[in-house]
């Protein structure tokens, strides 16, 4: 098995038995899982391998947050310490963290029926005004370390003149590509559509974000864990980070909600965001707001094409196509994307 972990030091921390099988977990594009089954039961074995996000502080304090969470009754996995009381154990330089095995499945938006779209909304309001509670100075703690401008968890209001360098850069190493497939020929329609639709739009470009507060920073399908129709858990909070909250909202919904052909359901957003503003608090002029800095986002973001052609990572491929048409859609169908959101 390829990054095999070392589970005779990690296992002698913890009082979870010998192991029999550890199967990768294959989804995630960040860090590693395991599926890890010993004499005493079942697991899930993190290794924190992505740099951005994997001091061993930063992860205790993921930890702490998700341990409080959980004390409040969100849907939550929070680790189990290791003999000494830790949650985090280093091993070999490589931090790693071992969490209850959780029995669910990952449901998209398509999936949902209405209802269970407005548990859904509920359930990230509920995440944002819990930590609000549970770590009371969040609004004045510094962000945690920004993710770099080819994530979709950056939130800074992308500079236009950058995008056009990065559509020509792009553009570049298309034509490059040999031999050339249907990925290319997709990116290089897009790169061209994009770029007339940011001249188009060049002077819609949005201030800086609207209020902050502590956000899950990833919340999308594959960090969701459902029991039969209700949330069993959320996973994954290796973004945690203080950040605008409505704009967590907005981009989650753009995930769950994004049909094959790149537009949004709009009546299971509208069923979502109110439920979400209801739970958060959050006035429908913060959800405009949010909307339109995430369609800017959208507009000037190429972190899918960026991994591909840039660092020759595929992982993201499959998601470009529906992603890509939705900056389309959603640029023609701003004002009903807007009165979905904050109707």
């Amino acid at each position: 098995m390829s990054h095999a972990p070392p589970l005779g030091a990690l296992l002698r921390r913890y009082s979870a038995g010998s192991a029999l099988t550890c199967d990768p977990v294959e989804q995630g594009l960040l860090n590693r899982g395991y599926r890890l089954c010993t004499t005493r039961g079942r697991y899930f074995l993190k290794h924190h391998f992505d740099p951005e996000t994997a001091a061993p502080e930063a992860i205790a304090r993921q930890h702490r947050a998700t341990q409080r969470l959980a004390d409040l009754g969100v849907p939550v996995a929070p680790p189990l310490p290791a003999h000494d009381g830790r949650t985090v154990a280093v091993v070999g330089g490589h931090a790693y963290a071992l969490h209850p095995w959780i029995d669910g499945r990952h449901r998209h938006g398509a999936q949902l029926t209405t209802a269970q779209c407005e548990r859904l909304g509920a359930l990230l309001g509920v995440v944002h005004a819990s930590l609000e509670r549970v770590m009371p100075t969040g609004r004045a703690a510094p962000a945690h370390r920004a993710a770099p401008a080819s994530s979709p968890a950056s939130s800074l209001s992308a500079d236009p003149e950058v995008t056009f360098t990065v559509i020509d850069d792009l553009l570049a190493r298309v034509r490059r590509h040999r031999p050339a497939d249907s990925f290319d020929e997709l990116a290089r329609h897009r790169l061209l559509e994009r770029r007339t639709l940011l001249e188009q739009h060049v002077g819609r470009r949005p201030p800086h974000g609207g209020p902050v507060g502590w956000v899950h920073g990833d919340f999308h399908p594959f960090n969701l864990l459902y029991r039969g129709d209700a949330p069993a858990a959320i996973v994954d909070w290796d973004r945690l980070g203080v950040k605008p909250r409505a704009e967590e909202a907005v981009r989650a919904a753009a995930i769950f909600f994004v049909r094959p052909a790149g537009a949004l359901d709009l009546p299971k957003v509208r069923a979502y965001a109110r439920a979400y503003r209801r739970t958060a608090g959050a006035t429908p002029s913060e959800l405009a707001a949010a909307v339109h800095r995430v369609w800017w986002e959208r507009l000037n973001d190429f972190w899918m094409l960026r991994w591909h052609y840039e660092r020759g990572d595929t992982r993201a491929d499959p998601q470009f196509p529906a992603a890509s048409a939705l900056v389309v859609w959603w640029t023609r169908e701003y004002d009903a994307v807007c009165d979905a959101f904050a109707g």
